[in-house]
């Protein structure tokens, strides 16, 4: 039976990908050039330490760009673009009746351990979570399965008692790698992107109950 919640963080609880993307777009814009969806689909889910985007805009442009002081004005207007951001719809109701049904609650993040803490603070999200891994905690992030081996090991729990609920292909893959169930609720971004691998796929959170979903999986884990 199902025990746990294993939540993503980046573009699942809070849309920061879709920030990230723009200001990247704008930055691009500013040279004349355009940045499309494809050259960063590679990169959302992992560590924003190995984002590279500066490569291909120097590519576009046939020169060298001033790095140092480009990337702190980039990361101003993406910080500005994501404290615009709202909780993601469904996702306190989904943590609120999780408590409620007395389940674990985890969260697996390729991000820095205190950006994930500092928003979790910052939308009072923070009591909901019994485990939170993140970059720091393992040697490979997704879609390395080790951020969500971390998790189940920490609360106690095999793969097929708990649910991963992710919004992208590598951490969909990571997710699966570690055993897990996965649903996936694409954001804006995410949603242009193939999301196959996923055990479900819905819109919303929003949009299924967690009981719904609780049922849906523990068939799924009966039948395997």
């Amino acid at each position: 039976m199902i025990r746990a919640l294993i939540f993503d963080f980046d573009g699942l609880i809070l849309d920061t990908e879709g920030p990230v993307f723009q200001s990247w777009q704008e930055l691009y814009q500013k040279f004349g050039c355009v940045l499309d969806l494809a050259t960063l689909a590679g990169y959302i889910g992992m560590s924003p330490g190995s984002i590279d985007l500066f490569t291909p805009l120097e590519t576009c442009l046939g020169r060298p760009v001033d790095r140092l002081i480009l990337e702190p004005q980039r990361e101003r207007r993406e910080l500005t673009l994501i404290a615009e951001q709202p909780i993601r719809p469904g996702v306190l109701a989904y943590l609120t009746r999780a408590r409620q049904l007395g389940l674990l609650i985890g969260l697996a993040s390729s991000s820095p351990c205190t950006w994930v803490t500092g928003h979790l603070e910052r939308l009072d999200l923070i009591k909901f979570f019994d485990v939170i891994q993140a970059a720091e905690d393992v040697a490979h992030t997704k879609p390395d399965p080790s951020l969500y081996q971390t998790v189940l090991h920490n609360l106690g729990l095999r793969p097929d008692q708990a649910i991963a609920i992710e919004d992208s292909p590598n951490g969909i893959l990571a997710a699966r790698r570690a055993g897990l169930f996965c649903l996936a609720v694409p954001n804006p971004l995410t949603r242009q992107l193939s999301l196959d691998q996923a055990s479900l796929q819905i819109d919303s959170l929003a949009d299924l109950p967690l009981e719904a979903l609780l049922e849906w999986a523990n068939q799924v884990s009966i039948r395997s």
